[in-house]
């Protein structure tokens, strides 16, 4: 029988087929998928900012994406995926407040998915496709059956990615 998977903010799980994990309510923060086609194994994280470094001390590695992400590498390749076999998918990053005067730290969402990006392309795991920006939430799954990756929003429904 397939299990949903919950993962909370700052959190990440791991799974195999025919398992979905789910992240419910990203803003600024980001989904990020690590998934292997062929060992139908994956798993999901949910990073609040980009940086360990710019803030305060944490014991919460899942929190950042610099010190998230090799967290869910290691987790995957450990359930039985092939690095080289690994693809990504996220979304989320949202920009979900206006300021006035706004500086480039208050644009949270937009790092934190400069950061995946820059993280992944350090890891060598390649981007298929992405859902990120905007002013609105998004609730993320994926179904390790067959990589599918959903995005949901209020107002704008559901897609695929």
């Amino acid at each position: 029988m397939p299990e949903l998977i919950k993962v909370g903010m700052a959190d990440y799980k791991v799974g195999k087929a025919p398992d979905t994990i789910i992240s419910y309510g990203l803003g600024s923060c980001i989904g990020i998928s690590l998934y292997d086609p062929q060992a139908k194994v994956g798993g999901l994280l949910h990073i609040m900012l980009p940086d360990s470094k710019q803030a305060r001390a944490s014991d919460n590695p899942a929190k950042f994406a610099d010190t998230g992400m090799p967290l869910l590498l290691r987790d995957v390749l450990a359930l039985g995926a092939v690095r080289s076999r690994l693809v990504a998918k996220m979304a989320g990053g949202a920009q979900m407040f206006a300021f006035a005067n706004a500086t480039d730290i208050m644009r949270v969402g937009a790092r934190n998915a400069e950061a995946v990006k820059s993280i992944l392309n350090e890891m060598n795991i390649r981007l298929l496709a992405e859902d990120v920006g905007g002013t609105y939430g998004r609730t993320v799954s994926i179904n390790l059956e067959n990589g599918s990756y959903k995005v949901k929003t209020i107002n704008k429904g559901e897609k695929e990615i």
